[in-house]
């Protein structure tokens, strides 16, 4: 196996969530993974639908591509994860970041959810350094928490799938403030990433369009971060980086799928098991003041 092999890569933007999957492909033995891909869902509705991820399955097929693994950067709270659809129609292994058993501590008592939390739901959790192969490539995997405890890079040839770890250049990076994320860890995770290679290819898994632009991308540079990412450019210092992360992210709502996505992602993209009624249920706590409780 060689790192050094160019995987072809298709991105696949969801403009519903700003998210962006991706199908990886082997040029030589056409073995395939698909990364973050997304289950459609409506929050007014309550209606999941598979577009999205039909989406993945049809490039593939035209790819005659050969999908062998799905891979999560970390347990998304912006989007429920398509894993376990994809993985009914290709047969392909779900991994993701060991320290999703950290995330299932976290998470479990708060929706009262029944069942491990040891991340057996996966069929492979991934430590920093791990490798695994598609094909011809090597996926190396990159620990980068601090976003979340399990947020993994992954690295396939010249090119490195960073999750919510950094956004494009004009954008900045992702928040630290969730259960579990640490500013001053996620400098650490981004300056790893950043001392890769100038030419390595940086892929994201959001993009959120900020105002100085019209049109979504997803794809830049180890040197383009480097030298004009507006929160984490060369000579930006750690504890500047914390101060600015930990103000702004003060500042920032909950992402309106948090509640959903989390309680499906942290169980590899498992829905709720029928009731007996025979209807899936979706859980939202409620945050409820002392004051109030007694009264409702």
């Amino acid at each position: 196996m060689s790192n050094a092999k160019k995987p072809e890569i298709q991105g696949f933007f969801d403009e519903a969530t700003n998210t962006v999957s991706y199908l990886v492909v082997d040029p030589e033995s056409r073995a395939a993974a698909f990364v973050d891909p997304v289950l459609d869902y409506d929050p007014k509705s309550g209606k999941v639908s598979t577009a999205s991820a039909d989406r993945l399955l049809n490039a593939a097929e035209k790819a005659k591509a050969r999908i062998e693994w799905i891979l999560e950067t970390h347990a998304h709270a912006d989007h429920l994860s398509a894993a376990q659809y994809l993985k009914a129609k290709t047969g392909a292994k779900i991994g993701i970041g060991a320290h999703i058993n950290d995330v299932q501590k976290i998470f479990t008592p708060v929706f009262n959810q029944k069942g491990p939390t040891d991340g057996r739901e996966f069929d492979r959790l991934f430590k920093e350094g791990e490798s695994l192969a598609i094909g011809g490539l090597t996926v190396e995997v990159i620990g980068t928490p601090g976003h979340t405890p399990a947020c993994v890079s992954y690295r396939i040839g010249d090119a490195v799938f960073v999750g919510d770890t950094l956004f494009m250049p004009d954008y900045g990076t992702a928040r630290a403030d969730f259960p579990g994320g640490d500013a001053r860890t996620l400098y650490r995770s981004i300056r790893k990433l950043l001392a890769l290679p100038p030419e390595t290819r940086l892929f994201m898994c959001h993009d959120y369009k900020p105002e100085t632009r019209d049109h979504y991308v997803w794809e830049t540079t180890v040197a383009e971060e480097r030298a004009r990412n507006v929160h984490v450019h060369d000579g930006v210092d750690e504890d500047s980086f914390v101060a600015m992360r930990e103000k702004r992210d003060a500042t920032l709502a909950a992402p309106v799928l948090l509640l959903p996505s989390i309680q499906v992602n942290i169980r590899a993209g498992h829905v709720p098991p029928a009731e007996d009624n025979g209807k899936r249920y979706l859980k939202i706590p409620l945050n409820v003041p002392a004051n109030v409780e007694e009264s409702l």
